[in-house]
């Protein structure tokens, strides 16, 4: 029974790639100085791999920034601005591409599907010319090939990299980049052949736009591309993985007829329905990647769940074509565990992160294959058990008050009309009044005097201090500039989700927890582990006293239930919507203290809104209307008086 990986993170343990992107881009190292770390991590990753057993390792999965600006690199597809002269693409053009440079702006960045991982958009036309212009995917199987590991080199697929494009500027909107297709597949010829020449057995290309809405044309774009690759791919193995969401049935009967192709990789943590078309029928003779290892969330596997699963899947695919696999790359979740010291143990045995997840990957192939590790999985089913009975998980008073949300749409009790006429009384403000959205820069002293009240290296009066100074500055340059609707600048926070569920039941925190949004840049999403409640009032104070510094409207300052929701690690025991629920009806409670500290105005920042949005039009209403209602919930309870902003950064596209 074999074992697979769709990819790692690439950052390290210690966010080792950040530090050296950054020393590189700042002229405080050189190019060989970042390609050495490069190396050494990618070395350290084939080689874990290879230790915990697993079979197909991946290799071109690692990026100095992006694996799709690598593509765009790899068919020289530079746009004119950055004076590109041809040859291997090295860091210059590379990196001004992702970043910009002195005289011209990098390309677009935006969110690779619906994770908070950002890609480089690439820019086309039908003038684009394409060669091959960097060797990277050859690279690196060999560098791995050299340390005695045979990999399984990746490259994401034709079809998704055009869909995935954008018109250049000065090309008509209404171009489309898949009409380029038939001038990329040369140059993917060039990196096959390649490929084959340097030992390659198998090959994956990662097709994830196959889980989106596509029409017939787009559909046929993917039967024009592997068909016309056949030749090219003869002798080799062939795999196309998707991932992210349920494959639809007629993407799912396209592909499993795709010629030239060994077999096919499935996202089975959120692919249910993917799971049916499998199970009603599968090509016989094909290869199945079974993602049953979540590569987006940091749980242990259930092994007893995925096991049986697999068991039934080898009654209908053979065992000889079974491989266990993650539902997508480990990209999206957190390095390694053993780094989190400071965890809560009993917490800390509910999860597993990257390096964990390819030891559970390893443990259901072999048992699969009749080598259980009953001790690994007995120490897993105990884990599993105390997650369902801990009272750490389980609140009764918002569980109860959750399910009481059922039935009513929280609406305020009167229309927009009565409650501006009512806040205009209150508040008396011009028409059209000033404010800004709410945080202002933070100084390396501040942040400083944060760390160190954090460390308890400063007493709590000295950083109440300190604080207090920082919103009196704040005030009055709001005032000196006539500003009418304050805000206090928010010195006292972090991060405007970690903030708030710090002081949250239910969250938990790792110290190592990394996980990279776009090249150097890393999140530490907090984790939701349990019935979320709010033991004690979390903005009132420096609201509060931010007021008493002015006799203008201050802005009590909030971040949303679906932001705080889509930017954590959220539990997998309940439907997301109960979790926003729960974490709406604590924001509810602080906006009605803010209320009663006299606090007119409350905005509450939804600023990622858009990133919870399903892949497919079929599912966005449902989840537009649980979104909407938790809003709803947080301001239900306050009076006409009480003006309330949303502020969804992201809204006006969805709409």
């Amino acid at each position: 029974m074999a074992s697979h990986i769709v990819g790692y993170p690439r950052m390290g343990p210690k966010r080792e790639l950040k530090f050296a992107l950054e020393s590189f881009w700042d002229g405080k190292s050189s190019a060989e100085d970042l390609q050495k770390v490069a190396a050494d991590l990618r070395s350290s990753i084939w080689k874990q791999m290879s230790s915990a057993g697993i079979k197909y390792i991946p290799s071109n999965t690692f990026a100095n920034y992006d694996q799709v600006l690598d593509t765009t690199a790899m068919l020289g597809a530079v746009p004119s601005r950055y004076n590109w002269s041809g040859g291997e693409i090295g860091f210059d053009t590379y990196f001004s591409m992702a970043r910009g440079n002195a005289t011209v702006p990098a390309m677009e960045m935006t969110k690779w599907f619906d994770t908070n991982y950002h890609f480089i958009v690439p820019e086309l036309g039908p003038d684009t010319k394409f060669s091959y212009a960097s060797h990277k995917a050859v690279n690196e199987y060999k560098e791995a090939k050299a340390l005695g590991i045979d990999t399984f080199p990746v490259l994401v697929g034709p079809v998704t990299y055009l869909l995935l494009s954008k018109p250049a500027k000065g090309v008509e909107k209404s171009f489309s980049p898949l009409s380029l297709l038939g001038k990329i597949l040369p140059v993917y010829k060039e990196v096959i052949s390649e490929l084959k020449a340097a030992g390659a057995s198998w090959i994956q290309f990662d097709e994830p736009t196959l889980v989106k809405d596509l029409d017939a044309h787009q559909l046929q774009a993917f039967t024009q591309a592997y068909t016309e690759l056949e030749s090219t791919l003869s002798g080799l193995n062939v795999i196309i993985e998707t991932y992210f969401a349920d494959v639809p049935a007629e993407a799912f009967k396209t592909l499993t007829a795709l010629k030239g192709v060994t077999g096919f990789g499935f996202d089975l943590v959120r692919g249910s329905k993917t799971l049916d078309l499998i199970k009603g029928g599968f090509p016989s003779g094909k290869y199945l990647f079974a993602g049953l290892v979540d590569g987006r969330n940091i749980w242990a596997n259930d092994l007893a769940a995925s096991l049986s699963t697999l068991q039934a899947l080898e009654g209908i695919v053979g065992k000889d074509k079974l491989v266990v696999s993650t539902s997508c790359s480990l990209l999206h979740t957190a390095v390694d565990l053993i780094n989190e010291t400071k965890l809560d143990d009993e917490i800390k045995s509910w999860m597993a992160f990257a390096a964990q997840k390819v030891v559970e990957v390893n443990a259901l192939a072999k048992a699969l294959a009749g080598q259980k590790d009953e001790a690994f999985f007995s120490a897993n089913a105990a884990a599993q058990a105390s997650r369902k009975s801990s009272p750490r998980v389980t609140n009764e008073a918002v569980q109860k008050a959750a399910a009481a949300l059922k039935g009513s749409d929280h609406r305020r009790a009167t229309n927009v009309s009565a409650r501006l006429d009512a806040q205009q009384k209150k508040l008396n403000l011009p028409i059209l009044p000033t404010t800004t959205i709410g945080s202002f820069p933070q100084t390396m002293d501040l942040r400083r005097v944060r760390r160190e009240y954090k460390a308890k290296k400063i007493s709590e009066e000295a950083y109440v201090s300190a604080i207090k100074e920082e919103i009196n500055k704040v005030v009055k340059l709001q005032e000196e500039l006539d500003i009418d609707v304050l805000v206090h600048g928010e010195p006292e926070r972090n991060d405007m989700v970690e903030y708030f569920g710090e002081q949250l039941s239910g969250f938990a925190f790792s110290a190592n927890g990394w996980v990279q949004s776009y090249g150097s840049r890393c999140v530490k999403p907090p984790i939701i582990y349990g019935d979320v409640s709010r033991p004690k009032a979390m903005t009132v104070f420096w609201s509060s006293m931010a007021q008493s510094m002015t006799a203008r409207p201050m802005k009590g300052m909030l971040t949303g239930p679906v932001t705080i929701l889509n930017w954590s690690f959220v539990r997998n025991d309940q439907p997301r919507f109960e979790t926003c629920y729960q974490i709406a009806l604590a924001i509810k409670d602080e906006v009605e203290d803010l209320e009663k500290a006299g606090i007119n105005v409350i905005q509450i920042d939804e600023a990622a809104l858009r990133e919870g949005l399903p892949l497919r039009k079929s599912e966005e209403a449902f989840y537009l209307d649980w979104a909407v209602h938790s809003f709803r919930i947080t301001n239900c309870g306050v009076q006409d008086t009480t003006q309330v902003l949303p502020l969804p950064f992201t809204l006006k596209p969805v709409l």
